[in-house]
């Protein structure tokens, strides 16, 4: 008889730290807009961006196509269902320590998605969950190069840049 936990440690694939990684990591995130233009933003509640505002997202699993990702951690994180609309951007976010080794290096794929269902509500990885119009968007503080990934999704759902 096999015990299920050590049945289920050879199934699970070894997660490496996020700290100190010894390759990129993948992740995926989307610009979720509502039919009035309000854009979903998430305040992360850890450093290094804990109190910004950015997009929902986080890391893609094994077997998991990006747009899956993308949708599965919006859900996760903001409790809101988004349909997936298209590619829209790529960053990479890569974070030194004191002395210059790299800390955190994350490739992030975003896309443009439109809202289905949900108001969003904060969960373990996000403080704060707004939907923000363009002028509210402008007094906030964000992810740095968020603003050229919004006003390209806007465009390509159709919104006014």
């Amino acid at each position: 008889m096999t015990d299920a936990s050590t049945t289920d440690k050879a199934a699970t694939p070894h997660i490496e730290s996020r700290d100190y990684p010894s390759r990129p990591i993948l992740a995926a995130s989307a610009a979720v807009f509502r039919p009035d233009g309000t854009l979903l933003l998430g305040s992360r509640r850890n450093p290094p961006f804990d109190k910004v505002f950015s997009l929902p997202g986080g890391l893609v699993e094994p077997g998991e196509t990006l747009q899956q990702a993308a949708a599965r951690e919006i859900e996760e994180e903001t409790g809101v269902r988004a349909e997936i609309f298209g590619f829209n951007d790529w960053r990479e976010v890569i974070n030194r320590d004191d002395d210059g080794r790299i800390k955190r290096h994350y490739v992030i794929a975003s896309f443009a998605a439109r809202w289905i269902t949900g108001e969003g509500t904060p969960s373990d990885e996000l403080g704060r969950v707004i939907w923000a119009d363009q002028a509210h968007i402008r007094t906030l503080d964000l992810t740095a190069g968020l603003d050229a990934i919004i006003n390209r999704a806007r465009m390509m759902l159709g919104f006014a840049a």
